[in-house]
Protein backbone atom coordinates (compact mmCIF):
# COMPACT_ATOMS: atom_id res chain seq x y z
CA UNK A 1 0.00 0.00 0.00
CA UNK A 2 1.19 3.23 -1.13
CA UNK A 3 2.10 5.01 2.90
CA UNK A 4 1.05 8.86 1.28
CA UNK A 5 -2.64 6.71 1.81
CA UNK A 6 -2.29 6.32 5.43
CA UNK A 7 -1.16 9.77 5.94
CA UNK A 8 -4.66 11.15 3.88
CA UNK A 9 -6.10 8.84 6.27
CA UNK A 10 -4.81 10.53 9.40
CA UNK A 11 -5.49 13.72 8.10
CA UNK A 12 -9.26 12.36 7.91
CA UNK A 13 -8.93 11.22 11.04
CA UNK A 14 -8.10 14.76 12.61
CA UNK A 15 -10.45 16.08 10.49
CA UNK A 16 -13.32 14.24 11.17
CA UNK A 17 -12.48 14.08 15.00
CA UNK A 18 -13.55 17.74 15.07
CA UNK A 19 -17.08 16.65 13.48
CA UNK A 20 -18.04 14.22 15.82
CA UNK A 21 -16.33 15.38 19.27
CA UNK A 22 -18.84 17.62 20.10
CA UNK A 23 -21.30 14.95 21.24
CA UNK A 24 -18.81 14.49 24.15
CA UNK A 25 -17.58 18.14 25.10
CA UNK A 26 -21.35 19.90 24.94
CA UNK A 27 -21.59 19.96 28.86
CA UNK A 28 -18.03 20.90 29.17
CA UNK A 29 -17.97 23.46 26.81
CA UNK A 30 -21.30 25.04 28.12
CA UNK A 31 -20.13 25.45 31.69
CA UNK A 32 -17.08 26.85 30.23
CA UNK A 33 -18.17 29.54 27.72
CA UNK A 34 -21.30 29.97 29.95
CA UNK A 35 -24.09 29.11 27.95
CA UNK A 36 -27.05 26.79 27.72
CA UNK A 37 -26.88 23.23 26.05
CA UNK A 38 -29.13 24.07 23.45
CA UNK A 39 -26.44 27.34 22.28
CA UNK A 40 -23.70 25.23 22.72
CA UNK A 41 -25.40 22.44 20.42
CA UNK A 42 -25.20 25.25 17.70
CA UNK A 43 -21.54 25.09 17.22
CA UNK A 44 -22.27 21.59 16.02
CA UNK A 45 -24.90 23.05 13.61
CA UNK A 46 -23.04 25.96 12.14
CA UNK A 47 -19.50 23.60 11.29
CA UNK A 48 -21.83 21.16 9.48
CA UNK A 49 -23.78 23.80 7.79
CA UNK A 50 -20.55 25.47 7.19
CA UNK A 51 -19.13 22.02 5.87
CA UNK A 52 -22.04 21.37 3.70
CA UNK A 53 -21.97 24.82 1.77
CA UNK A 54 -18.34 25.75 1.98
CA UNK A 55 -16.85 22.34 0.72
CA UNK A 56 -18.35 22.30 -3.23
CA UNK A 57 -17.36 26.22 -3.04
CA UNK A 58 -14.50 25.86 -2.15
CA UNK A 59 -13.75 22.96 -4.39
CA UNK A 60 -15.20 25.20 -7.09
CA UNK A 61 -12.40 28.00 -5.99
CA UNK A 62 -9.54 25.97 -5.80
CA UNK A 63 -10.38 23.46 -8.91
CA UNK A 64 -7.52 24.57 -11.17
CA UNK A 65 -4.93 24.42 -8.28
CA UNK A 66 -2.46 21.41 -7.68
CA UNK A 67 -4.20 19.03 -4.87
CA UNK A 68 -0.69 19.24 -2.85
CA UNK A 69 -1.17 22.92 -2.62
CA UNK A 70 -4.78 22.60 -1.84
CA UNK A 71 -4.30 20.12 1.30
CA UNK A 72 -1.54 21.98 2.68
CA UNK A 73 -3.96 25.03 2.78
CA UNK A 74 -6.89 23.13 3.92
CA UNK A 75 -4.73 21.14 6.79
CA UNK A 76 -3.24 24.62 7.47
CA UNK A 77 -6.25 26.69 7.61
CA UNK A 78 -7.63 23.87 9.61
CA UNK A 79 -4.85 23.73 12.29
CA UNK A 80 -5.30 27.90 12.86
CA UNK A 81 -9.15 27.14 13.42
CA UNK A 82 -8.33 24.85 16.63
CA UNK A 83 -5.79 27.04 17.62
CA UNK A 84 -8.56 29.90 17.30
CA UNK A 85 -10.93 27.54 19.17
CA UNK A 86 -8.48 26.41 21.80
CA UNK A 87 -8.08 29.96 22.74
CA UNK A 88 -11.85 31.63 22.34
CA UNK A 89 -12.37 33.67 24.74
CA UNK A 90 -15.76 33.76 24.00
CA UNK A 91 -18.87 31.94 22.44
CA UNK A 92 -18.45 34.45 19.30
CA UNK A 93 -15.19 33.60 18.64
CA UNK A 94 -16.15 29.96 19.20
CA UNK A 95 -18.47 29.91 16.85
CA UNK A 96 -16.26 31.79 14.22
CA UNK A 97 -13.91 29.15 14.39
CA UNK A 98 -16.37 26.61 13.65
CA UNK A 99 -17.51 28.24 10.61
CA UNK A 100 -14.04 28.18 9.29
CA UNK A 101 -13.30 24.74 10.55
CA UNK A 102 -16.04 23.23 8.80
CA UNK A 103 -15.78 24.58 5.34
CA UNK A 104 -11.79 23.86 5.11
CA UNK A 105 -12.61 20.17 6.94
CA UNK A 106 -14.77 19.73 3.40
CA UNK A 107 -11.96 20.90 1.56
CA UNK A 108 -9.37 18.36 3.05
CA UNK A 109 -11.69 15.51 3.05
CA UNK A 110 -12.82 16.04 -1.02
CA UNK A 111 -9.55 16.79 -1.92
CA UNK A 112 -7.95 14.03 -0.22
CA UNK A 113 -10.29 11.32 -1.87
CA UNK A 114 -9.65 12.94 -5.44
CA UNK A 115 -5.76 12.77 -4.63
CA UNK A 116 -5.63 8.91 -3.53
CA UNK A 117 -7.79 8.27 -6.39
CA UNK A 118 -4.84 9.89 -8.32
CA UNK A 119 -1.96 8.23 -6.48
CA UNK A 120 -3.77 5.06 -7.55
CA UNK A 121 -3.99 2.53 -10.28
CA UNK A 122 -7.33 2.35 -11.64
CA UNK A 123 -8.00 -1.28 -10.74
CA UNK A 124 -6.95 0.16 -7.37
CA UNK A 125 -9.11 3.03 -6.92
CA UNK A 126 -11.97 1.93 -5.03
CA UNK A 127 -9.24 0.60 -1.94
CA UNK A 128 -7.56 3.61 -1.96
CA UNK A 129 -10.68 5.78 -1.37
CA UNK A 130 -11.42 2.85 1.01
CA UNK A 131 -8.54 3.85 3.28
CA UNK A 132 -8.55 7.47 3.05
CA UNK A 133 -12.34 6.89 4.55
CA UNK A 134 -10.70 4.37 7.30
CA UNK A 135 -9.70 8.02 8.53
CA UNK A 136 -13.32 8.71 8.88
CA UNK A 137 -14.42 5.84 10.53
CA UNK A 138 -11.51 5.54 12.86
CA UNK A 139 -12.41 9.07 14.28
CA UNK A 140 -15.74 8.07 14.96
CA UNK A 141 -14.69 4.65 17.17
CA UNK A 142 -11.42 6.16 19.00
CA UNK A 143 -10.87 9.63 17.74
CA UNK A 144 -14.38 11.10 19.52
CA UNK A 145 -13.77 9.38 22.70
CA UNK A 146 -10.46 10.18 23.00
CA UNK A 147 -11.49 13.73 22.54
CA UNK A 148 -14.21 13.04 25.12
CA UNK A 149 -11.58 11.65 27.99
CA UNK A 150 -9.08 14.33 27.05
CA UNK A 151 -11.92 17.28 27.79
CA UNK A 152 -12.87 15.36 30.92
CA UNK A 153 -9.15 14.96 32.20
CA UNK A 154 -7.83 18.32 31.11
CA UNK A 155 -10.20 20.76 29.59
CA UNK A 156 -11.74 20.71 26.31
CA UNK A 157 -9.40 23.32 24.76
CA UNK A 158 -6.90 20.66 24.75
CA UNK A 159 -9.27 18.11 22.57
CA UNK A 160 -8.67 20.99 19.83
CA UNK A 161 -5.01 21.55 20.32
CA UNK A 162 -4.70 17.70 20.46
CA UNK A 163 -6.45 17.68 17.41
CA UNK A 164 -4.32 20.29 15.49
CA UNK A 165 -0.86 18.62 16.81
CA UNK A 166 -2.25 15.34 14.81
CA UNK A 167 -2.83 17.81 11.86
CA UNK A 168 0.46 19.49 12.05
CA UNK A 169 2.07 15.93 11.54
CA UNK A 170 -0.14 15.34 8.49
CA UNK A 171 0.72 18.58 7.75
CA UNK A 172 4.25 18.02 7.46
CA UNK A 173 4.29 14.72 6.03
CA UNK A 174 1.88 15.01 2.73
CA UNK A 175 3.78 18.28 2.29
CA UNK A 176 7.28 16.29 1.75
CA UNK A 177 5.35 13.23 0.36
CA UNK A 178 3.18 14.48 -2.08
CA UNK A 179 3.99 14.99 -5.64
CA UNK A 180 3.30 18.60 -6.97
CA UNK A 181 1.63 17.64 -10.48
CA UNK A 182 -1.57 16.18 -9.27
CA UNK A 183 -4.49 18.42 -11.03
CA UNK A 184 -7.99 19.57 -9.84
CA UNK A 185 -11.23 18.98 -11.36
CA UNK A 186 -12.44 22.17 -12.97
CA UNK A 187 -16.10 22.47 -12.81
CA UNK A 188 -18.36 25.24 -12.17
CA UNK A 189 -20.63 25.41 -8.74
CA UNK A 190 -23.27 24.64 -11.47
CA UNK A 191 -22.20 21.92 -13.21
CA UNK A 192 -21.27 20.16 -9.93
CA UNK A 193 -25.03 20.77 -8.82
CA UNK A 194 -26.43 19.91 -11.96
CA UNK A 195 -26.36 16.35 -11.63
CA UNK A 196 -29.24 16.79 -8.56
CA UNK A 197 -31.57 16.87 -12.04
CA UNK A 198 -30.76 12.69 -12.84
CA UNK A 199 -33.65 10.72 -12.00
CA UNK A 200 -33.73 9.40 -8.42
CA UNK A 201 -30.41 11.40 -7.64
CA UNK A 202 -32.15 14.20 -5.80
CA UNK A 203 -34.99 11.86 -3.96
CA UNK A 204 -31.39 9.88 -3.09
CA UNK A 205 -30.11 12.58 -1.64
CA UNK A 206 -33.14 13.13 0.53
CA UNK A 207 -33.28 10.14 2.18
CA UNK A 208 -29.31 10.59 3.19
CA UNK A 209 -30.26 14.39 4.91
CA UNK A 210 -33.47 13.27 6.84
CA UNK A 211 -31.46 10.21 7.43
CA UNK A 212 -28.88 11.93 9.34
CA UNK A 213 -30.95 14.95 10.81
CA UNK A 214 -33.08 12.07 12.31
CA UNK A 215 -29.67 10.58 13.78
CA UNK A 216 -28.37 14.03 15.12
CA UNK A 217 -31.81 15.13 16.63
CA UNK A 218 -30.38 12.46 19.23
CA UNK A 219 -26.57 11.96 18.35
CA UNK A 220 -25.97 15.37 18.99
CA UNK A 221 -26.73 15.15 22.49
CA UNK A 222 -25.88 12.33 23.39
CA UNK A 223 -23.91 13.40 26.63
CA UNK A 224 -26.94 15.74 28.29
CA UNK A 225 -29.22 12.35 27.62
CA UNK A 226 -26.66 10.55 29.22
CA UNK A 227 -26.48 12.46 31.72
CA UNK A 228 -29.51 14.35 32.58
CA UNK A 229 -31.74 11.27 31.23
CA UNK A 230 -29.91 8.27 31.85
CA UNK A 231 -28.32 9.08 35.50
CA UNK A 232 -24.78 8.37 34.06
CA UNK A 233 -21.83 10.89 35.00
CA UNK A 234 -19.80 13.00 32.49
CA UNK A 235 -17.07 10.06 32.86
CA UNK A 236 -18.93 7.97 31.44
CA UNK A 237 -19.81 9.74 28.03
CA UNK A 238 -16.39 8.62 26.92
CA UNK A 239 -16.90 5.33 27.39
CA UNK A 240 -20.00 5.30 25.37
CA UNK A 241 -18.96 6.97 22.27
CA UNK A 242 -16.10 4.64 22.28
CA UNK A 243 -18.65 1.91 22.09
CA UNK A 244 -20.84 3.33 20.02
CA UNK A 245 -17.53 3.88 17.40
CA UNK A 246 -16.59 0.49 17.81
CA UNK A 247 -20.59 -0.60 16.55
CA UNK A 248 -19.84 1.87 13.89
CA UNK A 249 -16.62 0.52 12.32
CA UNK A 250 -18.60 -2.94 12.37
CA UNK A 251 -21.55 -1.45 11.10
CA UNK A 252 -19.68 0.43 8.18
CA UNK A 253 -17.18 -3.02 7.50
CA UNK A 254 -20.30 -5.24 6.79
CA UNK A 255 -22.27 -2.88 5.20
CA UNK A 256 -20.61 -3.23 1.95
CA UNK A 257 -20.99 -7.39 2.06
CA UNK A 258 -24.40 -7.18 2.68
CA UNK A 259 -25.26 -4.66 0.09
CA UNK A 260 -23.56 -7.14 -2.43
CA UNK A 261 -26.03 -10.10 -1.46
CA UNK A 262 -28.95 -7.86 -0.70
CA UNK A 263 -28.89 -4.93 -2.70
CA UNK A 264 -27.96 -1.61 -1.42
CA UNK A 265 -31.46 -0.37 -0.83
CA UNK A 266 -32.12 -3.01 2.07
CA UNK A 267 -29.13 -2.77 3.77
CA UNK A 268 -30.38 1.11 3.84
CA UNK A 269 -33.44 0.27 5.10
CA UNK A 270 -32.18 -2.12 6.88
CA UNK A 271 -30.52 0.48 8.99
CA UNK A 272 -33.04 3.02 9.18
CA UNK A 273 -35.93 0.01 10.27
CA UNK A 274 -32.88 -0.33 12.98
CA UNK A 275 -32.07 2.97 14.17
CA UNK A 276 -36.00 3.64 14.22
CA UNK A 277 -36.69 0.45 17.13
CA UNK A 278 -33.31 1.75 19.05
CA UNK A 279 -34.39 5.13 19.20
CA UNK A 280 -37.80 3.70 20.37
CA UNK A 281 -36.16 1.47 23.14
CA UNK A 282 -34.25 4.66 24.21
CA UNK A 283 -36.85 7.10 23.93
CA UNK A 284 -38.75 5.22 26.86
CA UNK A 285 -35.73 3.65 28.29
CA UNK A 286 -35.17 7.91 29.23
CA UNK A 287 -38.94 8.60 30.08
CA UNK A 288 -39.91 5.54 32.37
CA UNK A 289 -37.04 3.76 33.39
CA UNK A 290 -35.10 4.22 36.66
CA UNK A 291 -31.77 5.96 36.56
CA UNK A 292 -30.19 2.36 37.98
CA UNK A 293 -31.50 0.46 34.35
CA UNK A 294 -31.64 3.57 32.35
CA UNK A 295 -27.61 3.89 32.55
CA UNK A 296 -26.52 0.38 32.29
CA UNK A 297 -28.82 -0.37 29.31
CA UNK A 298 -27.90 2.73 27.40
CA UNK A 299 -24.40 1.66 27.49
CA UNK A 300 -25.32 -1.65 26.19
CA UNK A 301 -27.56 -0.10 23.61
CA UNK A 302 -24.29 2.09 21.93
CA UNK A 303 -23.06 -0.68 20.07
CA UNK A 304 -26.27 -1.73 18.07
CA UNK A 305 -26.73 1.95 17.90
CA UNK A 306 -23.09 2.43 16.15
CA UNK A 307 -23.49 -1.33 13.59
CA UNK A 308 -27.25 0.67 12.20
CA UNK A 309 -26.03 3.85 12.27
CA UNK A 310 -22.81 3.34 10.62
CA UNK A 311 -24.61 0.27 7.92
CA UNK A 312 -26.00 3.31 6.18
CA UNK A 313 -23.21 5.55 4.57
CA UNK A 314 -21.69 2.62 2.19
CA UNK A 315 -24.89 1.31 1.30
CA UNK A 316 -26.31 4.96 0.56
CA UNK A 317 -23.00 5.03 -1.54
CA UNK A 318 -23.59 2.57 -3.41
CA UNK A 319 -27.57 3.52 -4.24
CA UNK A 320 -26.28 7.05 -6.02
CA UNK A 321 -23.00 5.37 -8.01
CA UNK A 322 -25.68 3.04 -9.21
CA UNK A 323 -28.17 5.62 -10.25
CA UNK A 324 -25.39 7.85 -12.28
CA UNK A 325 -22.11 5.28 -12.18
CA UNK A 326 -20.20 8.07 -15.07
CA UNK A 327 -21.64 11.22 -12.65
CA UNK A 328 -20.16 9.08 -8.78
CA UNK A 329 -17.39 11.86 -8.70
CA UNK A 330 -20.15 14.61 -8.61
CA UNK A 331 -22.91 12.41 -6.59
CA UNK A 332 -20.39 11.27 -3.53
CA UNK A 333 -19.26 14.98 -2.46
CA UNK A 334 -23.39 16.01 -2.99
CA UNK A 335 -24.31 13.30 -0.73
CA UNK A 336 -21.53 14.47 1.49
CA UNK A 337 -23.16 18.00 1.66
CA UNK A 338 -26.59 16.10 2.28
CA UNK A 339 -25.05 14.16 5.02
CA UNK A 340 -23.55 17.31 6.57
CA UNK A 341 -26.77 19.54 5.93
CA UNK A 342 -28.44 16.63 8.06
CA UNK A 343 -26.07 16.79 10.55
CA UNK A 344 -26.88 20.45 11.31
CA UNK A 345 -30.60 20.43 11.14
CA UNK A 346 -30.51 17.72 13.57
CA UNK A 347 -28.39 19.36 15.61
CA UNK A 348 -30.58 22.76 15.34
CA UNK A 349 -33.55 20.63 16.18
CA UNK A 350 -32.08 19.11 19.14
CA UNK A 351 -30.58 22.61 20.55
CA UNK A 352 -34.66 23.59 20.00
CA UNK A 353 -36.00 20.26 21.77
CA UNK A 354 -33.28 21.38 24.80
CA UNK A 355 -34.44 24.54 24.81
CA UNK A 356 -38.19 24.05 24.88
CA UNK A 357 -38.96 20.50 25.99
CA UNK A 358 -36.70 18.12 27.80
CA UNK A 359 -33.93 15.78 27.64
CA UNK A 360 -36.16 12.90 27.19
CA UNK A 361 -38.21 14.32 24.02
CA UNK A 362 -34.82 14.04 21.84
CA UNK A 363 -35.50 10.00 21.46
CA UNK A 364 -39.25 10.58 20.19
CA UNK A 365 -38.31 13.60 17.57
CA UNK A 366 -35.47 11.31 16.52
CA UNK A 367 -37.97 8.68 15.70
CA UNK A 368 -40.75 10.53 14.19
CA UNK A 369 -38.03 12.29 11.76
CA UNK A 370 -36.71 8.05 11.08
CA UNK A 371 -40.31 7.32 10.43
CA UNK A 372 -40.36 10.13 7.52
CA UNK A 373 -37.32 8.64 6.09
CA UNK A 374 -38.77 5.09 6.15
CA UNK A 375 -41.52 6.89 3.87
CA UNK A 376 -40.09 8.68 1.53
CA UNK A 377 -37.23 5.29 1.01
CA UNK A 378 -40.23 3.02 0.88
CA UNK A 379 -42.11 5.38 -1.25
CA UNK A 380 -39.75 5.38 -4.19
CA UNK A 381 -40.66 2.02 -6.11
CA UNK A 382 -37.72 3.36 -8.90
CA UNK A 383 -35.15 0.06 -9.59
CA UNK A 384 -31.69 0.92 -8.77
CA UNK A 385 -29.46 -0.07 -12.02
CA UNK A 386 -26.43 -2.42 -11.91
CA UNK A 387 -27.35 -4.23 -8.33
CA UNK A 388 -29.69 -6.64 -6.68
CA UNK A 389 -33.11 -5.65 -6.37
CA UNK A 390 -33.81 -3.83 -3.12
Amino acid sequence: MDRRLIWLAIGAFATSTVAFVFAGLLPLISESVGVSLARAGLLMTVFSLSYAIGTPILSTLTGSVDRRTVIAGALSVFIIANLGAALAGSYAALLAAQIVMGAFTGLFASTAQSTAIALSAPEHRARAVSTVLTGTTLAVAFGAPLGALIGNLVGWRFTFLFIGVVAIFCLAILWLRLPRDIEGVRLSLGERILVITRPGVFHALSVTFLYLAGGFTLIAYLAPLAIEGAGLSKNAVPALLLVFGVGAVFGNTISGRLADRLGPSRVVLLSLSGGLVLSLVIAFLVAFAPDHIAGPVLLALMFPWGIVGWAFPPAQASRLVALAPELAHLTMPLNVSAMYFGIASGSLIGAQVMAFLSVSWLAFIASALLVVTIAVLVLDRRPVPGLAPG
